[in-house]
């Protein structure tokens, strides 16, 4: 499933469970070391509710084995955090969590940004804003705390990129080739070759919000087609409507990637 990231209600632990149920698993997968520490990720959510972020959204992967213990995803939001874009371009900030308990992933902590003029979430890369972990040995709650701490303390990090994405004006040629390397992205150099895309159209805002020529007008454009697949292509003789993306593993990585895309345009 994809990420529902506008969502700002709270969701309660029965409506995550039906989200994900291996969020609640209370014992680790069989088979997994003797040194590893089942910590359920329902333990996190308390300790993150302690901290004043409660959850909007959760995913799973689909598990053809071992179903319960398979990679998941929370994203959380703490409302008392906003961040108030001079232009009206206003964001909270948020916290994306993915673990499993299977023995093969440590809490990874994301930042994310979710913008509310398009109702749309972005993940930060993590060239911009460093992931955190925490392994599954000796966790404690005062180990939590400091991450999420120090991924508070890093926010104005998140708003400096964010305004140098606004202070960077793009020529015509730049923004098709932001648009090119974006396709590339999202299908893989070989097969980008193979299809034909109206760049036009792919750089055309959706909104009045997101119209000019300055990167993170033009970065939030492409990346909501790109990731809502909102756009057509055409291979051989068939022209073929994008698909969402639906997979959430898939949506964080691209997501990353097309931050880091635009991160390489600042200025040049």
């Amino acid at each position: 499933m994809p990420l529902d990231l506008n969502n700002n209600q709270f969701l309660t632990k029965e409506e995550i469970k039906e989200k994900a149920k291996s969020i609640f698993t209370a014992t680790s997968a069989p088979g997994t070391s003797d040194k590893y520490a089942h910590i359920s990720t329902e333990r996190i959510i308390d300790d993150m509710s302690a901290l004043g972020w409660g959850v909007v959204d959760a995913k799973q992967v689909r598990a053809r084995k071992g179903d319960g213990y398979q990679k998941h995803l929370v994203v959380f939001r703490n409302n008392d955090l906003f961040i108030s874009g001079d232009d009206g371009d206003n964001m909270f900030p948020q916290i994306l969590l993915t673990n499993s308990h299977d023995g093969k992933n440590a809490f990874t902590f994301t930042a994310g940004l979710f913008r509310l003029v398009c109702e749309n979430g972005l993940v930060i890369s993590t060239q911009e804003f460093e992931n955190m972990k925490i392994r599954h040995y000796g966790y404690d709650f005062e180990e939590l705390e400091r991450v999420i701490t120090n991924m508070v303390q890093a926010l104005p990090l998140a708003v400096e990129s964010m305004n140098r994405f606004k202070q960077t004006k793009l020529e015509q040629e730049q923004i098709v080739e932001f648009a090119r390397k974006a396709v590339q992205i999202r299908f893989g150099e070989e097969q980008a070759q193979n299809i034909t895309i109206d760049y036009n159209d792919l750089t055309t805002p959706t909104r009045p919000e997101d119209r000019g020529n300055d990167l993170w007008s033009v970065f939030n454009t492409i990346q909501e087609k790109i990731t809502q697949g909102m756009f057509a292509y055409t291979t051989g003789a068939k022209v073929r409507k994008a698909r969402k993306i639906k997979n959430f593993r898939q949506d964080l990585d691209l997501n990353a990637k097309l931050y880091e895309l635009a991160a390489e345009f600042v200025s040049i």
